[in-house]
């Protein structure tokens, strides 16, 4: 009967112990900007024209949406003149944003964008099709997020990188292949004095 109480007792302080060294820190508040303002890096908030051609928020925009994309960018159109101005495609600026902050512009805004004056106008809308299919750079109908946004730095470019390619070296295999010595493949030369013992 003691046994039972002390490993009921054992397995709650454990069960306690391993509740708080789990903590993810969901309490404390969350980070606030970006590289160069917070120091904290976040993902991006998602881009609404995005968010309108991507109808079924899979993250592709597929031919059918492509064929759409007019009426859909209409949708964005909170002011009823026809055209789609920066503050209508486009995300806020972060609140905690450096004066001086400019945001990267996205391949798909420079596409349907065709005269740069960062107003997609009547003309530019009505064309949209057309212009997100210059985008479709491997020609199998949609657009990728590579293709609508750009490769991100420091990152391969979507479908480079296989899930067991851990540490981008296009080894699918997962751990790095190099042995430390340069080349690919096992370590060269003898092991160390203090190696275990190579089992085979």
């Amino acid at each position: 009967m003691k046994i039972k109480i002390m490993l009921a007792l054992l397995a709650i302080g454990a069960t306690t112990f391993v509740a708080q060294a789990q903590d993810d820190g969901t309490n404390a508040p969350p980070p606030q900007g970006g590289p160069g303002f917070g120091g904290h890096h976040h993902r991006p908030p998602p881009l609404p024209l995005v968010q309108a051609l991507d109808v079924n928020h899979d993250g592709v925009i597929d031919a059918s949406e492509i064929t759409n994309a007019s009426a859909e960018l209409l949708t964005l159109d909170k002011n009823g003149d026809g055209k789609l101005t920066v503050d209508e495609y486009m995300p806020p600026v972060p609140t905690n944003a450096p004066s001086d902050f400019h945001r990267p512009t996205p391949l798909i805004v420079k596409a349907l964008d065709v005269n740069g004056d960062s107003v997609i106008d009547a003309s530019e809308i009505a064309n949209a099709p057309a212009e997100l299919l210059k985008l479709d750079k491997n020609g199998d109908g949609q657009l990728t997020r590579d293709e609508y946004i750009g490769k991100r730095p420091g990152h391969p470019p979507q479908g480079q990188r296989g899930h067991d390619d851990w540490n981008g070296d296009n080894h699918p295999d997962g751990p790095p292949q190099d042995g430390g010595d340069g080349n690919d493949g096992p370590p060269q030369g003898p092991p160390p004095d203090d190696a275990p013992p190579m089992q085979q």
